[in-house]
């Protein structure tokens, strides 16, 4: 992450935007109500941001925009529901669940990905697509849409703050993104690996010819991704509905929010995945405005494009 003059100021303009925007949807709204919006909002749009960050990652080596992460994380989910029917040990379902969604994510990763490696990024981006609907078929078709919950350890835990209780998923959903956005960047900029995934990045061709392993590079963006796709599937199950097709879709926010940070920088995909979260919530107040809330997030993420491309041609091709 560049933390240079233009950064610091976007960084502060989209701060005090979305302040603005917040501070107006909760105008005279009591105080109680505004904390449990603005706590679930947080936690929901700490989710936003874990997609986009695993999506920038992932970009950024391989040049592939991936649409299937979702739908990684609903299988793995519903994967982990089951374990739990069945009355096996909790712990054990929730890693299976991540396994699933690292697992989906490294087969295409491995041995589909690469055949589109010098395809236009649109090309790829629809084949990810496409392996989305293939992977929530299958799902639907192995669970059908009854009502389920995945419960978690830490929906018990009750935590007071400024006089209203907060569980303590909606805290591990908050805590565990900034801790991966902190993470990710000391990662790419302090290891040996990260510096590969940034060379290859830069530049896939000219880094197979200075010896860089590109095949396994891209296996470790391959890899984050999946991790972070089967924990965001976890928690979009626990809270906002364990069921395929929505948490397949939650994707859609995630890539607002990666496009916030264009995608490139992890401050602001973590910034804006959680300005979204909590805006989207906040509009449920508003008798006149709760039913664009499907559709907030693109909107915010269209105006930080047009304000931060201002005089410039914005592109995700690939440079060839």
């Amino acid at each position: 992450m560049n933390f240079n003059r233009t950064f610091i100021i976007n960084f502060a303009v989209y701060f005090a935007a979305m302040a603005a925007i917040m501070l107006w949807l909760g105008w005279g709204k009591p105080m109680m109500l505004l904390g449990l919006f603005f706590t679930a909002g947080l936690a929901i749009g700490s989710l936003y941001a874990l997609g986009g960050i695993g999506m920038v990652v992932l970009y950024r080596a391989t040049g592939v925009l991936n649409f299937s992460a979702g739908a990684a994380g609903a299988a793995g989910a519903m994967i982990s529901w089951q374990i739990v029917q069945w009355g096996l040990w909790p712990p054990l379902a929730w890693l299976a669940g991540i396994a699933v969604a690292l697992v989906l994510t490294l087969a295409y990763g491995r041995w589909l990905a690469p055949l589109l490696a010098y395809r236009d990024t649109v090309v790829k981006a629809v084949a990810t697509l496409g392996f989305a609907l293939i992977i929530l078929g299958l799902t639907s078709y192995a669970w059908h849409d009854d009502p389920r919950a995945l419960e978690l350890p830490t929906d018990s835990i009750k935590v007071q703050m400024l006089g209203f209780s907060v569980t303590g998923t909606r805290l591990l959903a908050f805590g565990f993104s900034v801790a991966i956005v902190i993470g990710i960047w000391q990662f790419l900029e302090r290891t040996d690996i990260g510096l590969k995934l940034r060379a290859v990045a830069n530049d896939r061709d000219l880094s197979g010819l200075l010896g860089i392993p590109i095949l396994r590079v891209e296996t470790m963006a391959w890899t984050i991704a999946g991790l972070l796709a089967g924990f965001t599937g976890l928690m979009f199950a626990n809270l906002v509905r364990l069921q395929p097709a929505v948490i397949t879709f939650m994707v859609i926010p995630s890539i607002a929010a990666a496009l916030v940070g264009r995608l490139n920088n992890s401050a602001l995909v973590l910034l804006g995945g959680l300005s979204m979260g909590v805006i989207e919530s906040m509009l449920t107040l508003s008798p006149e405005l709760k039913g664009v809330r499907p559709i907030a997030p693109f909107v915010i993420a269209a105006i930080v494009l047009l304000y931060s491309q201002r005089g410039q041609r914005l592109s995700f091709a690939d440079k060839n």
